[in-house]
């Protein structure tokens, strides 16, 4: 798509580029958090989907990722990140005024999206998470404990069984290659216990999506966040044998399937409650 703007916005520390694949007249506005390390190019082909069924489609680089300012993947507050997220979540709507808003955050993105939800729930009409760092991750007290946290990048084959997608993400020189550092750490730690104690996300439809083979963030942990965050109205999707990106995966065709489907119900239940308020 070759439309795409880029927006530069001041973020909380420094500046942050937002990411738009437009859409005339959308029936709604997808805001999507990108996972650690990485930054919003890499959703090109979920952008296309959520465009063609509708939506005008929005998103950062979080500081320290991509073309966002700050040192490479630092991250010492993820309430920062949050509010940036905001703000371009304030973009899209002074852009579409009034259009249904839904928030879809991958991995560390899932974690973020979570926040947002407890902090801003009512600005949202449905809540997607993909394989989201929340409930009891354990990597970061394990790194955490050592005296000095090895230079153990993300392994490219952890990502998807399509062999093509690893040798993207190997050669992409926006991707993160290096060590985990230990304020980011110290961060997820923090967030994890903050969204684990900051209550559900309401009545507000929460879509969560994962592979069962995902070794980078454990299905089993991420039940325990998701249960605490639903409020009552889950779909959950497990999809045997993926990986941790399933939005790359070899059956990404049924997850986007998944996906559209979910948005589909939202959306006309948003609207047939709209039309019954207004008669």
């Amino acid at each position: 798509m070759d439309d795409t703007r880029e927006h530069v916005l001041s973020g909380t520390r420094g500046t942050i580029t937002a990411h738009e694949w437009p859409r005339e007249l959308p029936s709604h506005i997808a805001l999507v958090a990108h996972g650690y390390g990485e930054h919003l190019g890499r959703y090109a082909e979920l952008a296309a989907v959520l465009r063609a069924h509708g939506a005008a489609v929005f998103g950062p680089d979080h500081q320290g990722h991509g073309a966002s300012a700050g040192e490479r993947v630092l991250i010492e507050d993820f309430e920062d990140v949050v509010t940036d997220l905001h703000a371009v979540a304030d973009l899209a709507r002074a852009t579409h005024p009034g259009v249904p808003l839904v928030l879809i955050g991958h991995s560390m993105g899932g974690l973020i999206a979570s926040r947002f939800a407890q902090r801003h729930g009512d600005e949202l009409a449905a809540l997607v998470l993909s394989g989201p760092v929340i409930g009891s991750w354990e990597l970061p007290g394990r790194l955490l404990a050592l005296d000095e946290i090895p230079d153990i990048p993300v392994s490219p084959a952890a990502l998807s069984r399509d062999p093509g997608v690893g040798a993207a993400y190997a050669a992409d020189p926006l991707v993160w290659h290096g060590p985990m550092k230990r304020p980011t750490l110290e961060a997820f730690a923090q967030t994890l216990t903050t969204v684990g104690e900051s209550g559900d996300v309401g009545g507000l439809p929460l879509l969560w999506l994962h592979g069962a083979d995902d070794r980078l963030v454990p299905l089993a942990g991420s039940r325990v966040g998701v249960e605490r965050l639903n409020g009552g109205e889950l779909t959950e999707r497990v999809y045997a044998g993926a990986r941790h990106e399933v939005f790359h995966e070899t059956n990404r065709a049924e997850v986007f399937a998944d996906l559209i489907r979910f948005l589909d119900g939202v959306l006309n239940d948003a609207a047939h409650n709209s039309a019954t308020r207004s008669a």
